[in-house]
């Protein structure tokens, strides 16, 4: 895997991608960026309120992960934590940085919904779940990327990426 790689951690809520995506960046000695924190002050209070993103919501918060990945691609890399549930939406990043490689992480409802009940602090409420996994569309054989399950503690689930990885 090229240094210079841009890794973006992909999923739905409650999978753990800050978790995971701190655990790569560090076993990858690159920079780590949190996708929320790119999320207009607007979009956050719409999640916290329990209203689902729409596109035109996500378009400024795409765009401005664009950037950053652009940015890093140019130098050493880097890995950021986004949602991306969207083949739209990982086509737009692509498009900022066509070489970034997506890490989904994947795992059953009653899983990834018991992890999210139990998360304290996060603006994204449980009831959001449902509408993510509705949009979600599971990364496609041409989109260069690992789908890796979440079951186990944080550090096996980057394990097996980082092992995912390495076989592209």
């Amino acid at each position: 895997m090229s240094s210079q790689r841009v890794i973006v951690v992909m999923g739905v809520a409650g999978t753990g991608k800050t978790t995971v995506g701190r655990l790569l960046a560090e076993a990858l000695g690159l920079p780590y960026a949190e996708g929320d924190a790119f999320h207009p002050a607007a979009n956050v209070a719409k999640m916290s309120a329990g209203t689902p993103l729409d596109d035109a919501d996500r378009r400024p918060w795409l765009d401005a992960i664009g950037e950053w990945i652009r940015d890093r691609a140019g130098l050493r890399g880097g890995v950021v934590a986004a949602s991306c549930l969207k083949r739209a939406y990982r086509d737009r990043l692509r498009a900022a940085a066509p070489g970034a490689v997506f890490v989904h992480l994947t795992g059953e409802r009653p899983l990834i919904g018991k992890r999210m009940a139990d998360r304290k602090g996060h603006f994204m409420p449980a009831s959001l779940l449902d509408s993510q996994f509705a949009v979600l569309e599971p990364l496609q054989a041409d989109e260069c990327g690992v789908a890796v399950d979440v079951a186990g503690t944080p550090e096996e689930i980057a394990e097996r990426a980082l092992a995912a990885l390495r076989l592209l």
